[in-house]
């Protein structure tokens, strides 16, 4: 598999992943620990300006909709 092959089965497990649980993958949590991982570099990377100019726009996208189904603090 390429790279970009690679980034593209992650994104799609991190957005399948927020369907399907209504939340983002938790760092707390081993068996969601690389889809975390993934999230945070690639998050490394776009404030740097090192991402991909063809991935900005989908990473993007994915930054909405994990804000939408961030948690919240329930004791606020």
């Amino acid at each position: 598999m390429t790279h970009d092959e690679i980034w593209k089965k992650h994104y799609r497990e991190y957005s399948d992943f927020i369907y399907v649980h209504s939340r983002v993958p938790s760092r707390h949590r081993i068996e969601e620990h690389t889809l975390h991982s993934w999230w945070k570099q690639n998050r490394k990377q776009l404030n740097a300006g090192k991402m991909k100019p063809e991935r900005i726009e989908a990473f993007k996208e994915l930054i909405v909709l994990a804000e939408a189904h961030r948690h919240l603090n329930q004791y606020k």
